[in-house]
């Protein structure tokens, strides 16, 4: 974890309970880490994120099946660390992905900048980030109790270490669900949530198991139409957010067939597309549906 937090001197201001007298200390804080990172193929430039360093390769492994240029780990030759700077230092910000030979190289070699706060910027339309789906996650048959389902945000929050010390990252859980025990499988952690989203792909991705059908993608954030896209590629079947979707992310999971929730709290969830997967907890033997008049 040394990479990925770093500790800053800071001034800490409290004010007393009348806002007319407060106290300074110096003390020292721990902070998220974030620094660029370089992604070639083949020794060129292809695209530069900011993240929180740390499973790099899960990164870039997730971000080229996000991309649509690889779907499986026989694709993938190698993943290494190159030099970053001028004096031939290796940094440990620049991954270079070799590619099998026949696997084609992406229709431009654009140099691409993402930050951390959102996905690929300064695209010219729509069309031009929808991709291809190598799965199809419509054809997914789980089932997943509501009741299991509200519980995986306390599950994510749980497991993220990172979030303990600095508060300042966000989180992606991948969860199998066999009936009413979900398992989690992976769990990343980082200042964008679509690079926490592509390290939990991309280490499924070097896993051998896409594509990822019965799971469920648990995310700390709100869900995107971005994140949305990076669960229909890699097949997962539930995006589950603890905030809102956006109107693009609920249209393109209808289009995808992705169950999309958001507002998962624990006690309460909305479902935006999808709601056929999900079933009725184990002691509840019936259902009540109200429609507002």
């Amino acid at each position: 974890m040394a990479r990925m937090t770093q500790r800053r001197k800071i001034h800490r201001f409290n004010l007393d309970g009348s806002g007319t007298e407060y106290t300074v200390r110096f003390k020292e804080d721990v902070l998220a880490a974030e620094e660029p990172l370089e992604i070639r193929i083949g020794g060129r430039s292809f695209a530069v994120t900011m993240r929180t360093p740390g499973d790099d390769f899960d990164l870039v492994a997730g971000f080229l099946v996000s991309e649509g240029i690889i779907s499986s780990n026989s694709e993938l030759v190698s993943l290494r660390f190159c030099t970053g700077d001028a004096r031939g230092e290796r940094t440990y910000n620049v991954v270079d992905a070799q590619l099998r030979p026949d696997v084609p190289m992406p229709d431009t070699m654009r140099h691409v900048y993402t930050s951390s706060s959102c996905g690929i910027c300064g695209t010219e339309s729509i069309d031009s980030v929808r991709k291809t789906l190598p799965f199809d996650p419509a054809q997914d048959t789980l089932q997943i109790p509501v009741d299991v389902l509200a519980k995986l945000p306390e599950r994510l929050r749980e497991a993220q270490a990172v979030f303990d010390k600095t508060g300042g990252v966000h989180a992606a859980g991948l969860f199998k669900v066999d009936g009413h025990s979900p398992e989690l499988l992976c769990l990343r952690e980082d200042v964008g949530r679509h690079n926490a989203v592509d390290k939990v792909v991309g280490w499924a991705l070097r896993q051998d198991l896409l594509p990822l059908g019965g799971t469920v993608l648990q995310v700390s954030g709100r869900a995107s139409f971005e994140l949305v896209q990076k669960a229909a590629m890699a097949g997962i079947p539930v995006l589950s957010a603890v905030s809102a979707p956006s109107s693009l992310a609920a249209d393109l999971a209808v289009e995808t067939g992705v169950t999309l929730v958001g507002f998962s709290r624990g006690h309460s969830l909305n479902v935006y597309a999808g709601r056929g997967r999900l079933s009725r907890p184990q002691n509840v033997a019936r259902e009540e549906t109200y429609a507002r008049l």
